[in-house]
């Protein structure tokens, strides 16, 4: 009996220290367009840490760190070797749901923020981030300097569809805070989740979650429309307009 009564208790306390701080955030765009010329743009990302009448009175300086994690996928990332003089794939590691985007932004360097066991758990940078791989039949994560998860991480990186940027989130104000969230031009289209976790003298205070949509408009939309839910006609109408092509071709170059 004491020790279910202690357990409640212990239960009730954490709740308490939960509630103590609250956030509250918001992005400038929750359905961003993708037109013919779109070149890319920046959203923006801002919210405030509310306390209660329960937030411990030394508590003043509070550490963020924001996840985007944009639609998954399954990839894959070759080995490439020269043999006898030609580049060839000799290996390759497939990864399973990984995101198709993923920017961790924090207000000073992750490993200031909170412990490495804390920033694990939590996936706090990319190194921590958790890229499940089919390894030899098994279904695991790997170490951060595996040479395929290293490759994976540095060429999605080279186009702006996986960052992380310590100094990209400002606190306007003691519990005021802002970062921009960029999105390239080939920013795959779906569901964007944002996590915003909380920390405090190095300890994980709490989270919160928003999202935003990129959706295609225009000819592009409707063309990727027709061909997921009309395959046959976009087949039929592919096949035609490249007989037309051809048949436009041969008139023009042909020779009197």
């Amino acid at each position: 009996m004491m020790r279910a009564a202690l357990a409640i208790l212990l239960v009730l306390l954490l709740g308490s220290a939960a509630r103590a701080e609250r956030l509250i955030v918001s992005v400038s765009n929750h359905r961003v367009t993708v037109t013919p010329n779109y070149s890319g743009e920046e959203l923006v990302l801002f919210g405030s840490v509310e306390k209660d009448a329960t937030t411990p009175a030394d508590r003043t300086a509070y550490d963020l760190v924001v996840t985007v994690m944009g639609p998954r996928a399954d990839m894959v990332t070759r080995r490439k070797e020269r043999t006898f003089g030609i580049w060839i794939n000799t290996d390759y590691r497939q990864f399973l749901q990984v995101p198709s985007y993923l920017a961790l932004f924090a207000n000073r360097p992750f490993d200031l923020i909170t412990s490495p066991e804390i920033a694990r758990r939590q996936q706090i940078g990319l190194d921590n981030v958790r890229l499940t791989q089919r390894v030899s039949g098994d279904y695991a994560d790997v170490v951060p300097n595996d040479a395929f998860r290293s490759a994976f991480i540095r060429l999605r990186t080279q186009r702006g569809l996986y960052r992380e940027d310590p100094s990209a989130v400002t606190f306007l104000t003691p519990t005021l805070f802002r970062t921009g969230i960029p999105l390239p031009a080939e920013v795959p289209i779906g569901t964007y989740e944002v996590e915003i976790k909380l920390f405090a003298n190095g300890a994980f205070i709490g989270k919160t979650e928003t999202a935003f949509e990129i959706v295609k408009v225009g000819f592009e939309q409707f063309v990727a429309t027709t061909a997921r839910q009309n395959g046959l006609i976009y087949g039929l109408a592919t096949v035609a307009m490249a007989l037309m092509s051809g048949w436009m071709a041969s008139i023009v170059f042909r020779k009197d």
